[in-house]
C-alpha cells in the first residue's frame, strides 16, 4: 500500500483525537448572556485555568508511565473547554435586564399557556445558559424567537419541525 494513504498520526494521539469545540453561534455573532451567566462563565474559566489544569498537570508529572495517557486526556479536555470559553468570552455581550416589562425581551421570564392548557415559564438567555429543564431557552431557539417582542395577551406561533405550537403570553417578569 502506498504511504500516501496512511495516516501516520492515527492512534498516536493521547488526546483521543479531540478537536476544538465549535461555537454555538453563527460566524461574527455576539455571545449574548445575562449578567449571571457571564459571571458563571468567568468563574468556570478561572477555576479551570487556575485550579483544575495545574492539578491535572501535577498529577501527570507524578504519574506512573502506564497512567500518563489518562492525565494527558484530562488536560486535553480541560484545554478544549478553556479554549471554548475563551472564544465565547471574546464574543461576549452582557445584556442587562430591561427597565420595562411591556414586551418579551432577552433575560426576562415569560409565562405562557400552551394549546393543551399547560402553563409554562420560559426565560430567554444566552446559548450557553440554556437549560430546558429549568425553562431557560436560548435567544436563538424557535421558542424564544417567537416570543421576543410579544406583549401580555398576544399569541406567539412557534414553528418546529413537528409542526406549529401556539403560545399565549400570560405574563412577563424579571428572573428571581
Amino acid at each position: 500500500m502506498s504511504r500516501a494513504f496512511v495516516d501516520e498520526d492515527a492512534g498516536a494521539d493521547e488526546t483521543g483525537g479531540m478537536h476544538e469545540i465549535p461555537l454555538p453561534l453563527p460566524p461574527g455573532a455576539r455571545n449574548y448572556m445575562t449578567p449571571e451567566g457571564a459571571l458563571l462563565m468567568a468563574d468556570e474559566l478561572r477555576r479551570l485555568a487556575e485550579e483544575e489544569r495545574p492539578r491535572a498537570a501535577g498529577a501527570l508529572a507524578a504519574a506512573e508511565p502506564a497512567a500518563k495517557a489518562e492525565f494527558i486526556r484530562r488536560i486535553s479536555t480541560i484545554d478544549r473547554r478553556v479554549s471554548y470559553l475563551t472564544r465565547m468570552k471574546a464574543a461576549l455581550s452582557v445584556v442587562e435586564p430591561p427597565a420595562s416589562l411591556e414586551r418579551v425581551v432577552f433575560g426576562l421570564v415569560v409565562r405562557v399557556s400552551e394549546e393543551r392548557g399547560e402553563v409554562v415559564d420560559y426565560r430567554i438567555v444566552g446559548a450557553d445558559e440554556s437549560d430546558p429543564e429549568r425553562g431557560y431557552v436560548s435567544w436563538a431557539s424557535p421558542v424564544a424567537k417567537a416570543l421576543i417582542g410579544k406583549r401580555v395577551g398576544e399569541i406567539a406561533v412557534v414553528r418546529l419541525p413537528v409542526g406549529e405550537r401556539r403560545l399565549r403570553v400570560l405574563g412577563i417578569g424579571f428572573a428571581e
